[in-house]
């Protein structure tokens, strides 16, 4: 048996590109050519051209992880935090259910371990599938949206209509051990929340949270291997990740 039947690789990750959706306080994605084959072939000679273009993105954009200095001034940035913060066991939990008009709740959480025969173990990694990618991403804009937490004004739903994990949920995953609680949603925190409870919570427990992840449906009520590797930015606030599950062959 190879590799490719032993094993099965799930992309739970957005595409980077111009236009991309991203949280409203973040820096737009620009990306720009450096080198066309035919430029940098009358440049060096060579019968071999090369093809580059320059990235101006946020460390936050797209799917990424956070630094717990993000939200905490003391905090670890993202080239110092453990590495077995992004990688490692996890779940994810089904929480499609909950409407956008209130938060991910302990009874919620609970009550999709239970539903699904999973548990929490200390040092797992726990994602929620809301179902917000498949609702809101890339489809055209909305109402305009008056979102104050934001800071925004504008009609994008997939950043502005999502539910999001309360400070008592958040807090009783930490104190189970989790290290890392993702979403497929623009934050893990409700756009209505001024506090920012789950990042609030991640500070009091050096925890890092992942957020735009993407195709949770196919991992939902599930154990499996993680990767959500950050770029090892020096002094980093967060950093885009290529997220990734890996279930053995035949799950």
């Amino acid at each position: 048996m190879n590799h490719n039947q032993k094993w099965k690789i799930i992309d739970l990750s957005q595409e980077i590109f111009e236009g991309m959706s991203l949280y409203p306080i973040h820096q737009k994605t620009f990306i720009v050519t450096n080198q066309t084959h035919e430029k940098s072939q009358a440049a060096t000679g060579s019968r071999l051209g090369f093809s580059a273009r320059n990235l101006l993105i946020s460390e936050h954009c797209g799917t990424h992880c956070d630094a717990v200095w993000e939200y905490r001034p003391d905090g670890e940035t993202i080239e110092n935090m453990p590495m077995s913060t992004f990688w490692g066991d996890a779940i994810c939990l089904d929480v499609s259910h909950v409407p956008e008009t209130r938060y991910i709740e302990i009874e919620d959480l609970d009550n999709a371990v239970k539903k699904a025969g999973l548990d929490i173990r200390k040092g797992d990694i726990v994602l929620m599938y809301t179902g917000h990618h498949e609702r809101y991403y890339g489809k055209p804009a909305g109402e305009a949206i008056l979102k104050p937490a934001l800071g925004y004004y504008g009609g994008d739903e997939f950043q502005t209509r999502y539910t999001g994990i309360s400070e008592d949920a958040a807090r009783w995953l930490a104190e189970q051990g989790v290290v890392n609680i993702g979403i497929d949603a623009p934050a893990i925190d409700h756009p209505d929340d001024p506090s920012f409870a789950g990042h609030f919570v991640c500070g009091e427990y050096d925890m890092s949270n992942t957020e735009n992840l993407c195709n949770l449906n196919l991992v939902a009520n599930k154990r499996f291997l993680y990767f959500g590797l950050p770029l090892k930015i020096r002094e980093g606030s967060g950093s885009p990740i290529r997220a990734v599950a890996i279930l053995k062959g035949d799950e």
